[in-house]
């Protein structure tokens, strides 16, 4: 446990020295009269990988939209290398957000889709990457769910835009190849701001910098693994002690 608070806070403090930066402040969000949302504060800075829990209905997804700018907020205060944001289209080349649902065009072969996404330098690099070539000369729509999401991660990660966040990317991925994903996502957060939520919260904690948990639309910072189980994310059946010899 010791070395896994060492390690996150030598990343946090390392991480301040980069010039790339996401700052969401006082989001507040409601449907329908009820409080989604509560005056939200959190930050992801290049270097980092921020991993977002909580239980399904605690406005992660509702989150990473509103911070994305897909989905507006009754307020909200977003700014990215200390520079407000304003409406989607003026950030779409500063941040990316990978929703849950797929969203390539089913009737485009996967080599065509890349050149569209990214421009030539990454488009290579994607192509060559051996996940994707056995894919390159298929549509969409003739690939399984997880070989899509594995497109969709990598045309995240391999976009120019500075802050990425990410929802359920280990959504249908096979076993061997979130591990391979785990090592792209670390591998490229030297130079991006990352944030996960994901349901896979082994996988999550695994290459995070830092754990945020959304809780009754508000958000905790999880300085010990244990408080996971204390604050009710991990039922009681969980044992302490097992659940950090697995995941330090």
């Amino acid at each position: 446990m010791d070395l896994y608070v060492d390690h996150k806070f030598r990343c946090r403090f390392y991480c301040y020295y980069f010039m790339s930066n996401l700052h969401a402040d006082s989001i507040r969000k409601t449907f329908d009269g009820r409080n989604i949302l509560n005056d939200i504060f959190i930050s992801c800075h290049q270097g980092e990988i921020v991993g977002l829990l909580g239980r399904n209905g605690s406005g992660k997804s509702t989150l990473l939209k509103v911070i994305f700018g897909s989905l507006n907020a009754d307020y909200k205060f977003v700014s990215v290398d200390e520079k407000k944001t304003g409406k989607l289209y003026s950030t779409r080349h500063l941040i990316r957000y990978l929703p849950q649902h797929n969203f390539l065009p089913d009737h485009k072969k996967i080599k065509h889709i890349i050149s569209c996404f990214c421009n030539s330098t990454n488009a290579i690099e994607i192509r060559d990457n051996n996940l994707i070539k056995p894919l390159l000369e298929k549509k969409a729509k003739e690939i399984s769910g997880g070989e899509r999401r594995i497109v969709e991660v990598l045309l995240m990660v391999y976009s120019e835009a500075k802050i990425l966040l990410f929802d359920e990317p280990f959504n249908g991925i096979s076993p061997i190849n979130v591990e391979t994903i785990k090592t792209i996502f670390k591998s490229h957060s030297k130079d991006k701001a990352i944030i996960i939520t994901d349901h896979d919260y082994e996988n999550v904690i695994n290459i995070s910098s830092r754990i945020v948990l959304m809780q009754d639309g508000n958000t905790r910072i999880i300085k010990d693994l244990t408080e996971l189980v204390d604050f009710g994310y991990l039922p009681q059946a969980v044992c302490k002690a097992n659940l950090l010899e697995n995941l330090d």
